[in-house]
C-alpha cells in the first residue's frame, strides 16, 4: 500500500471519464476496480455483487481476495481487463488516467475518483451509487458517514495547540502537508501539523526540522512496531520523552472510504490525551 502513496493523490474531486450516451442509459453490471478504495466503496454502497475483477492491492472486504487481479500500482493488464467484459472501470485519475486511456479509447466507461477532503467522499459515494443503480443504499451509506464525520468534528474540532508530526514513511523521512488526508485528520482533531507550511504535499524532511518543531505527538501510518524506533535516538523530543509515539492503521487512514474515520478517531483521542 505504501508505494501507492507516493503518487499525487489528493487532487480534484469526483470525475467520470467520457461516458457515451448509449452506455450512460444502461446500469453497469460488470465492474472492474483498479484501486483499493473504490473496491471497498462498492461494498459500502451496496454494489459489491457487480465487481468482477480488482487490482493487486485490493484486500478489503476479505471476500474480494478471490477476484481475478488485472492491475497493480505500476500497470494495468489491458487484455485481462477486456477478458472480464466490463461495462464500467473504476480508477484513479492522477495515478491511472494514462494507463486507462487505451480502454477509454475502446469505449469502456471509466469512473474516476479523487475526493479532495473528508466531506467530498460522501459526494463520491452518491455519484457512484447513482451510476450503479444503488442510489438508495449509497445515499444511506453517505448519510451515515457524514453523521459520524460531524460527530467527530463536534467532539474534537476545537484547537488544542498540540504539535503533531506525521511520518508517512522512513527512510527517507517523509511527512504530509496541505490536503493530504493525514494532514486533514490532524487539523480535524484540533492538532497542529508541524509540516503544514511545507511547499509540497509529501515533503521530505530532515531530523533537525523535527527537532526544532519539537512535536508533542509523532504518528506513523504503519502496523510495524519498528517504524518509529529510530526516534528513540532523540530522547529530548517531547513526543519521545513522554512516550507519545503512535502507529495509525494506514489501510484505514490512507484509503478514501468510511473506514478512514476509524483512524481519524484514533488520532483525535491521541491528541486529546
Amino acid at each position: 500500500m505504501g508505494r501507492w502513496l507516493r503518487l499525487p493523490i489528493w487532487l480534484p474531486c469526483v470525475l467520470v471519464a467520457w461516458l457515451p450516451g448509449a452506455l450512460q442509459a444502461a446500469t453497469p453490471i460488470r465492474v472492474v476496480s483498479v484501486v483499493p478504495h473504490l473496491t471497498e466503496l462498492l461494498y459500502d454502497i451496496g454494489a459489491g455483487d457487480k465487481l468482477v475483477a480488482i487490482d493487486d492491492a485490493s484486500d478489503y472486504p476479505p471476500e474480494v481476495k478471490t477476484k481475478p487481479k488485472v492491475a497493480n500500482y505500476r500497470s494495468i493488464n489491458i487484455e485481462a481487463v477486456l477478458a472480464q467484459k466490463p461495462d464500467l472501470i473504476l480508477g484513479w485519475r492522477s495515478a491511472q488516467s494514462r494507463m486507462l486511456a487505451p480502454l477509454a479509447q475502446l469505449g469502456i466507461p471509466i469512473f474516476y475518483s479523487e475526493p479532495t477532503d473528508f466531506a467530498s467522499l460522501a459526494t463520491e459515494m452518491r455519484a457512484l451509487g447513482k451510476l450503479l443503480g444503488v442510489e438508495k443504499s449509497a445515499n444511506e451509506a453517505a448519510d451515515r458517514y457524514l453523521a459520524r464525520l460531524h460527530t467527530l468534528q463536534q467532539r474534537y474540532g476545537q484547537p488544542t495547540g498540540v504539535k503533531v508530526f506525521y511520518q508517512l514513511w522512513y527512510p527517507p523521512l517523509t511527512s504530509v502537508s496541505g490536503n493530504a488526508w493525514p494532514a486533514q485528520a490532524i487539523e480535524l482533531c484540533g492538532g497542529v501539523n508541524v509540516m503544514s507550511n511545507a511547499r509540497t504535499p509529501y515533503p521530505q524532511v530532515n531530523i533537525e526540522q523535527v527537532i526544532r518543531a519539537n512535536p508533542a505527538l509523532i504518528l506513523a501510518g504503519s502496523q510495524d512496531p519498528d517504524t518509529l524506533r529510530h526516534w528513540q535516538q532523540w530522547p529530548n523530543l517531547d513526543a519521545v520523552k513522554h512516550h507519545r509515539l503512535m502507529l495509525v492503521n494506514s489501510d484505514e487512514l490512507h484509503r478514501f472510504t468510511p473506514r478512514a474515520l476509524n483512524a481519524v478517531e484514533d488520532i483525535c483521542r491521541a491528541i486529546r490525551k
